[in-house]
């Protein structure tokens, strides 16, 4: 069975039981390692993987052929996605100092994208400048040089941006906590509609818990696909990003992602859709 998803500490940590053969009656995955941005075209091109990691913001484009399944993917609270800035700390604050100007984001149906235009059109007056798409390692570096004037960031970043002397100018994750009261939604594990749903995600949740019940296990592997990533940064986002959402999104996830995606919708940012009770 084919699967792709990143190789950020969440899902590897989620998967590492089922990848390596732990979970009985699972079959065996053929893994692809991909950037969300990647995994998301690969949802929407024909002959994708089985199952995908990709991002709520892409789910709409994609419901023909895929399920979303209710567990494995990332959504929480403290953990949305972070505008930053090069600015003094006070000019950083104000997000009409990003009208007009330039802004990288990372990927133009990321999750961090769509809940930046919800966040800018309440925020910013007249709307900002150019966006520009870099892969998210790219992000604040492009910010801290000049090439952009501010960067949507994900993951870790949420953890290292000081390293680059960046500001925060708004916790996008916050503000949605903030408006809605819910959870954020981020990335979603969907499975092709063929398929066996309710048994995929049976072998997702027992891969959940067995990273739980033994987290020692999955730590060679999680850093070994970690980017040079610190293992105090690596525990940091596997304990941000695998919460009890990712072993049941619940009646709260699905009513967060529902919340996301018509108030996108009603925006004409993403297609309409009916993700109905779930499995």
């Amino acid at each position: 069975m084919k699967i792709a998803f990143s190789s950020c500490p969440n899902d590897t940590f989620i998967f590492h039981a089922w990848v390596h053969g732990l979970i009985p009656g699972a079959p065996e995955l053929e893994v692809t390692y991909a950037d969300i941005d990647i995994t998301n075209t690969l949802a929407a091109g024909s002959g994708g993987p089985d199952i995908i990691k990709i991002s709520y913001a892409a789910l709409p484009w994609v419901l023909a052929e895929y399920a979303l399944l209710p567990c494995g993917g990332a959504l929480g609270r403290g953990c949305g996605p972070l505008v930053l800035t090069s600015g003094g700390a006070g000019a950083a604050a104000d997000p009409k100092l990003l009208s007009g100007r330039r802004v990288a984001v990372p990927g133009e149906r990321s999750t961090a994208y769509l809940l930046f235009q919800l966040w800018a059109a309440q925020k910013v007056p007249g709307g900002v400048g150019e966006i520009v798409v870099l892969p998210f390692h790219e992000i604040m570096p492009a910010v801290r040089d000049g090439l952009v004037d501010a960067g949507m960031v994900i993951h870790e970043a949420r953890f290292t941006y000081h390293m680059y002397k960046l500001n925060l100018m708004a916790d996008l994750g916050s503000w949605w906590e903030e408006d809605t009261g819910l959870p954020i939604p981020l990335g979603a594990i969907i499975a092709r509609r063929s398929l066996d749903l309710p048994a995929l995600a049976g072998w997702i949740r027992a891969s959940v818990k067995y990273a739980w019940e033994h987290p020692e296990a999955s730590l060679e592997y999680v850093l070994s696909h970690a980017q040079e990533m610190s293992p105090a940064v690596a525990q940091a986002h596997i304990q941000l990003y695998v919460n009890e959402f990712s072993e049941n999104l619940g009646e709260a996830g699905y009513q967060a992602v529902t919340s996301l995606l018509n108030r996108a919708a009603k925006a004409g940012l993403v297609p309409k859709v009916d993700l109905g009770s779930g499995i």
